[in-house]
């Protein structure tokens, strides 16, 4: 019974999705390392990314965001409590150091009582492009998550 579990219905696509973003991601990483003789499975972390896959959540669906237009740039105000103002403060820190030397932006990160501040300075060119993508946008800049997230479960440490 379990082995048909695995195989769909003569005529039938298999589902592809498992269901939850942070499982897929984690279900992703898993068979990465699996791949990978190279893996040392004793410093796989797989909780420290699940953790990670925490804030980012708590980052994308509970925090909240005033932007602020500064010389050069942007500054955006994120706040949340309890759980969800620790996540921000590890993610917008994570975030501002990821990307330092990044291309031509630059970006600073200061802890808040209620959160953190992130502010972004561009070339003039690119301040609508920033004006546009926001704080939640600026998050997804850099394709380097998925790296981000490959080496935390590693047992890497990419924040320090």
């Amino acid at each position: 019974m379990h082995q048909m579990m695995h195989r769909p219905p003569k005529g039938q696509a298999a589902p592809i999705q498992p269901g939850q973003d942070a499982f897929a991601a984690i279900q992703e990483i898993v068979a990465m390392l699996e791949a990978d003789p190279r893996t040392d499975w004793s410093k796989v972390d797989i909780d420290a990314l699940r953790s990670h896959l925490v804030d980012m959540n708590a980052v994308m669906m509970g925090a909240t965001v005033t932007e602020q237009s500064i010389d050069g740039g942007m500054k955006f105000t994120v706040t949340g409590s309890g759980p969800t103002r620790d996540s921000i403060r590890r993610m917008v820190n994570a975030h501002a150091a990821a990307m330092s030397g990044a291309g031509n932006w630059r970006y600073m990160a200061a802890d808040t009582d209620d959160g953190a501040t992130l502010s972004v300075l561009t070339p003039e060119a690119d301040r609508a492009k920033l004006h546009g993508l926001g704080f939640f946008g600026i998050l997804t800049i850099g394709m380097h998550h998925q790296q981000h997230h490959l080496m935390i479960a590693r047992g890497e440490h990419p924040h320090s």
